[in-house]
């Protein structure tokens, strides 16, 4: 018989939370959608309360997802600070207009990201760990970046912003922002335990003539690091792929809702099944349209997911009852 589940409210207040209860041979997943910024969201979360989070943050420089962005920031900045290249705190950032993943910088992402990260030390169980999906990107001086689109891609509006050139941000460069963030990581005291590789087989065509095309994207698993002796947490290796190897072939999916980059199922259930407990609790602070929500409630797992668009939000909500509803 089928359960009965009550109607997602469609919040749009912000810090509003709701849940959706599945019963079913005594097991009651609890899964909630909290409407907001992640940065102020995770202050609210218990500590110790949270098994694993598993999240892919905006990347930096491809698309806005919504909301207005101050593309002059960076001289806003510059007339606070003396060193304009140093990130200011998220929370100067936010204030003045910025969204995260349309930072000036890549520096200032990386910094931006990890700051969200200590924020959530906290509320990670110490044998709990975190799985960050995120891609890399090349520096171009006048870079274009789509509403809801990845740059150069699609026929949505775009917009021309220049980055100013220096360092290591060089014209055509691959910026490495994936083992920036990890590294970056580590001297804050987490353990990577895991740089695992997706392989996805199906990217499309590019124009370029001179490299080759993007065809992975890393998938950090991160481990408190303890006071003394070595990293101990949760971690069931028989819910991984077949092999235990760490890369993972999974085909990109088309995007949903409006959003242009939705979680494979394929990619993220190994992660929820081998690093959260059944009974435990997964959170994704940046859920989009909640897909590792649905997974993690669909697997006897609670979840809870941020999301700052009110839209993708509300999608999330839909999205989560119906995948429970199927059940």
């Amino acid at each position: 018989m089928r359960a009965q589940l009550p109607l997602l409210l469609n919040a749009t207040d912000d810090h509003v939370a709701t849940a959706v209860s599945l019963r079913e041979n005594g097991s009651a997943p609890r899964v909630e959608m909290r409407t907001g910024d992640a940065f102020d969201l995770i202050k609210a979360v218990p500590a110790s309360s949270i098994d694993l989070i598993i999240t892919s943050p905006p990347y930096w420089g491809l698309r806005t997802y919504s909301g207005d962005h101050n593309w002059q920031i960076l001289r806003d900045w510059a007339a606070e600070s003396d060193d304009r290249e140093a990130a200011p705190p998220y929370s100067w950032y936010k204030a003045h207009g910025g969204q995260l993943g349309l930072e000036p910088l890549p520096d200032w992402f990386v910094a931006h990201l990890v700051e969200f990260f200590m924020l959530a030390r906290t509320v990670v169980k110490p044998q709990g760990s975190i799985w960050v999906n995120i891609g890399d990107t090349y520096f171009a001086r006048w870079s274009s970046i789509r509403d809801r689109g990845r740059q150069g891609l699609g026929g949505n509006p775009r917009e021309r912003r220049r980055v100013p050139m220096g360092g290591y941000r060089q014209e055509k460069q691959l910026l490495m922002i994936p083992a920036r963030f990890a590294i970056a990581m580590q001297e804050q005291r987490w353990i990577l335990r895991n740089d695992l590789i997706w392989h996805k087989p199906n990217v499309p065509p590019r124009p370029e003539k001179d490299r080759l095309r993007l065809a992975h994207e890393h998938f950090f698993h991160f481990v408190h690091r303890p006071k003394q002796g070595r990293a101990k947490y949760y971690y069931d290796l028989t819910q991984v792929e077949t092999g235990a190897k760490d890369v993972a072939t999974c085909y990109v999916r088309a995007g949903q809702d409006n959003h242009s980059a939705t979680f494979p199922e394929q990619l993220i259930r190994p992660r929820i099944l081998s690093s959260c407990p059944s009974g435990g609790t997964v959170l994704d602070p940046f859920a989009g349209t909640g897909r590792a929500l649905a997974v993690a409630a669909r697997n006897r797992r609670n979840a809870v997911g941020f999301e700052i668009s009110k839209d993708f939000a509300s999608n999330a909500r839909k999205q989560v009852a119906r995948e429970l509803d199927d059940l």
